[in-house]
Formats: C-alpha cells, sequence, structure tokens
C-alpha cells in the first residue's frame, strides 16, 4: 500500500456520512423530524440539496429565524442521540478498515457531523477503536470545504500530506482536501459534480466500495 516509491501511504481519512455510513436515510428522517414544527414539509430532496455545511445553518435558511432554528437544532441533535442505530455502515466497510489497520495505517475521520452524534454513530457500530483521530464539525470554528479540520488530523498523526489518502463523498470534501494539499476520492453515489470539482478529485469512483478497493490498492 504505496502512494508512489517516494512518498508511502501512511494514513487514510474518511468522511463518515455516505463514505464509511449508509446514513442517508437517517439524515433525511433526522431533518425532517427537527424542521417538522416550523415550516412545511419538504420533500427528500428539497432537504438533501441544502446539506453540506453545519446543520445550523441548514436550519436557519430553512426556517428564516433563529430561535426556530435553535430549537429544531435541540430536536435534530435528540433525534441522532436515540437513532444512531439507523445510520447503517456500508458493505465492506469494516473489512476495509480491518485490513488498513492490519497493514499499520494510522486512521481518521473527518465530518461535519456534530461530535455527539458522530461518537453515538461510532458507538453504535463498535467503530470507535479503528481511528486514531476523528475530528467533528463542532470541533473547530471553520467547516468543510476550509482545510482546517485536515490539517488538524495531519499535526495529530504526525503525517505529510503526500503520505495520505482522504475519501468523502461531497464536493466540500474534494475542495477541502485539495486545500490540505491530499490526494481526494471522490464517490459521486451517481450525481455529476461540477467539473472544476472533479478536476481537484485524485479519484473519482461511482459507491463506496470502490473507494475502498482504490484506498485498499494505495
Amino acid at each position: 500500500m504505496t502512494t508512489s516509491a517516494k512518498s508511502p501511504l501512511r494514513a487514510v481519512v474518511f468522511d463518515l456520512d455516505g463514505t464509511l455510513i449508509d446514513s442517508m436515510p437517517f439524515v433525511l428522517r433526522a431533518f425532517a423530524h427537527a424542521l417538522a414544527p416550523y415550516r412545511p414539509e419538504l420533500s427528500e430532496t428539497d432537504i438533501f440539496d441544502r446539506l453540506g455545511g453545519p446543520p445550523e445553518r441548514t436550519l436557519l435558511d430553512l426556517i428564516g429565524h433563529a430561535a426556530g432554528a435553535e430549537e429544531a437544532l435541540r430536536r435534530l441533535e435528540a433525534f441522532g442521540f436515540s437513532n444512531g442505530h439507523l445510520a447503517q455502515p456500508f458493505a465492506g466497510m469494516r473489512e476495509m478498515l480491518m485490513a488498513l489497520r492490519a497493514a499499520g495505517l494510522k486512521l481518521a475521520v473527518w465530518t461535519g457531523r456534530d461530535r455527539a452524534t458522530t461518537a453515538e454513530i461510532l458507538r453504535a457500530h463498535a467503530l470507535e477503536s479503528f481511528f486514531n483521530v476523528v475530528v467533528c464539525g463542532d470541533d473547530l470554528p471553520t467547516h468543510k470545504p476550509h482545510p482546517a479540520g485536515l490539517m488538524d488530523i495531519l499535526g495529530r498523526l504526525a503525517v505529510e500530506p503526500e503520505a495520505v489518502l482522504f475519501a468523502g463523498d461531497a464536493d466540500a470534501d474534494v475542495l477541502g482536501g485539495h486545500g490540505a494539499g491530499i490526494r481526494t476520492i471522490l464517490i459521486r453515489h451517481g450525481r455529476k459534480p461540477d467539473e472544476l470539482v472533479i478536476a481537484k478529485a485524485w479519484r473519482v469512483v461511482d459507491t463506496p466500495a470502490q473507494a475502498y478497493a482504490v484506498v485498499q490498492a494505495g
């Protein structure tokens, strides 16, 4: 597992939702629950199109006033605390993590999800022990695509960008990885990313399973 003759692969960073965990049905249900008292029901497509940033910003955009957004965020977090088991690992994910750890690689998660619900999802599926570092959306004042989260991970793992791969499923993941100088695998899930985003990705694949194969090949 090497990235090149000069830069052996030492670490792999993963986004969580849509990369390791098939959480989109869970996320859409959580947002629908959070928004229900404050506005007419939205379609799953309408909610999906607003995702990608901090949840408090998404809720404020959809509700339009801070008081409602704050209460909706509490509803969103409460749903996450109670239903982490609804977000299921993608097929082959655990086996891939086991193989990477057996190969001596350091593993990390960089997610926009808050720490409390991230911890609940990792705990629900006994994934905590795989990761040396987990950086969440509420750990830093910046958010994806700002690369500060990845830079924090690099420092804590004591690895150079050229010795790391990052896999994610959002345009913000690619932009963040590019900003940190890390080769990033974009999982498309059937969508058509902007050409400028594709140009900044190291590899573009359709499914998490394909990303896992690329990571294991180095």
